[in-house]
Formats: structure tokens, sequence, C-alpha cells
């Protein structure tokens, strides 16, 4: 099972995160962490990276069904989906977290259905993106 759904496209960076927002805002995604990894890793480690954003994605209407089927599924909460710049410099690849491999060590089958839900979305948002 992969623990990820992955799309590339030939956006620009800058590009890709706008439409990325864009795609998951359509699915009742909202943003609501974001880490700039280039830029984390410049200031603690004094080394470059390429562009690499991780977007902490979250649908409130899952998240609160979620925590009241399974109160420390909190631990698993947001939903990450990065955007990371081709190594070549050309494109980027769009990738989320897959929520059911998530959830497969929780024995809950309440929750194992809202993964598939919640992941069918991100899938969505990620395919649209990649167009």
């Amino acid at each position: 099972m992969s623990y990820y759904h992955s799309r590339t496209t030939s956006l620009s960076f800058d590009e890709a995160v706008v439409r990325t927002r864009e795609a998951l805002k359509a699915e009742h995604f909202g943003v609501i962490t974001e880490i700039d990894v280039a830029e984390t890793f410049k200031q603690k480690l004094d080394v470059d990276f390429r562009p690499y954003l991780i977007l902490g994605a979250c649908n409130p209407r899952a998240a609160y069904q979620a925590l009241q089927t399974e109160d420390k599924v909190g631990v698993m909460l947001p939903c990450n989906v990065i955007i990371q710049a081709s190594p070549s410099g050309s494109g980027c690849e769009i990738a989320a977290v897959d929520p059911v491999a998530s959830m497969s060590a929780i024995d809950n089958p309440a929750l194992k259905a809202k993964a598939e839900e919640i992941g069918a979305g991100l899938r969505r948002a990620i395919d649209a993106v990649a167009v």
C-alpha cells in the first residue's frame, strides 16, 4: 500500500502552489499550516535545497467527525500535501498523504470510511492541478 498519491506537472513551482491551494479549497480543505522546507534548511542548517513546501490541509467537518469517532486521531492531522520543484528544475511534483494508509494503524471501521472519503478529495485536488 502506498502512503501517498502524487502527480507531476510542468507548472512552475509558484504556479503549482497557487493551483494546489485553489484545488484544495474546491475540495473543502483549508490550509492551516505551511512549512517552507528550503527556507527552514537555509536558516537552520545554512544549506540550499530545492523549493519544497508542506501544506497542512484540513477539512474541518471531516476532522470534527474523526475526532468524535477517535479522540487521539489528532496526532495524524492535518493531511500533509507537498509541492516540490523537480531536481532538474523543470516542473514539479504535488503529493498528498493517503489517509487510509495513515489510519490503518487505528482499528476503527468508521474512521477508515472517513479516511477513504478524505483521500478521495485529496486525490481529486492533486489530479486537478496536474491536468
